[in-house]
Order: C-alpha cells, then sequence, then structure tokens
C-alpha cells in the first residue's frame, strides 16, 4: 500500500469536520501534480490529514475508500476526486515545525513541495507522523 498526505486550510474543511462526517469527498483539487497523485491512490492507502495556513499541522489519518473518479464540482476540465474515510485522530496534532525538526520528515514533500495539496509519503514517513502524532 502507497502512504500519502492531503492539505487542506482548516476554515475550508477542518479535520473536525471531517471526524463528524466520517467519510468525505476529496475534491477542488486544481493542480496537475497535485491530481495525478489522487489518480495513483489506491482503495486502501493511508492518507495523512494536514491542516494547511493556519494550523499547520498534521491532525490525524484516513483511508482512500473510493479511487479516482471525475470531480463533481468541476465545470470544466479534466479533473479528479476521491473518496477518504477516516481512521484515525492523531492524540496530538503534529506541527510543520516538528515535521522540519524530524529528519526523516524534513525530507517529505511537504516541506520541500509546500505548495502541493496531495503529495506522496514513505511508510517510514507515514509511521513517523503516527509515532509523532500519538506522543511518541
Amino acid at each position: 500500500m502507497a502512504a500519502w498526505l492531503v492539505k487542506e486550510e482548516p476554515s475550508k474543511y477542518a479535520w473536525e469536520t471531517f471526524v463528524s462526517d466520517k467519510r468525505t469527498c476529496w475534491d477542488k483539487v486544481r493542480n496537475y501534480q497535485a491530481r495525478n497523485n489522487l489518480r495513483a491512490m489506491k482503495k486502501g492507502d493511508e492518507v495523512v490529514f494536514y491542516h494547511s495556513v493556519t494550523t499547520k499541522a498534521a491532525m490525524g489519518v484516513c483511508k482512500v475508500v473510493k479511487t479516482a473518479y471525475p470531480d463533481p464540482s468541476a465545470e470544466e476540465g479534466d479533473w479528479s476526486a476521491v473518496d477518504l474515510q477516516v481512521v484515525e485522530s492523531f492524540a496530538e496534532p503534529v506541527t510543520l515545525e516538528a515535521v522540519k525538526a524530524d529528519k526523516l520528515l524534513a525530507e517529505c514533500a511537504l516541506v520541500k513541495q509546500s505548495r502541493l495539496s496531495v503529495m506522496p509519503l514513505t511508510a517510514a514517513q507515514l509511521e513517523r507522523f503516527r509515532k509523532l502524532g500519538a506522543g511518541k
């Protein structure tokens, strides 16, 4: 299984709302590289959910429950969406500062390509997010 990270502004769709909803359509992605990453996601892949802009912290893990399909919010263009389901909330959000300070996570696209909204992670990076999110 592959691992991913998705970013969203908490004012647009907060982790707490996602936890309440339990499942969501991940749409409105308008960057070709991010769209291609959505299309590469497979059912069961795990995804770190990251609050961008204000909170700047990973909040928990979700998983892909429906692979790429045409984005229902797109009025034009070739855009895709996936469906995600909540797996777990982190006991402690993993801040951007903690990511940058961590030798393993400092190499991830969150740091290297900070404007990308959907990005791959290695299995080791996913597990490191989990460990830090558990307060370890």
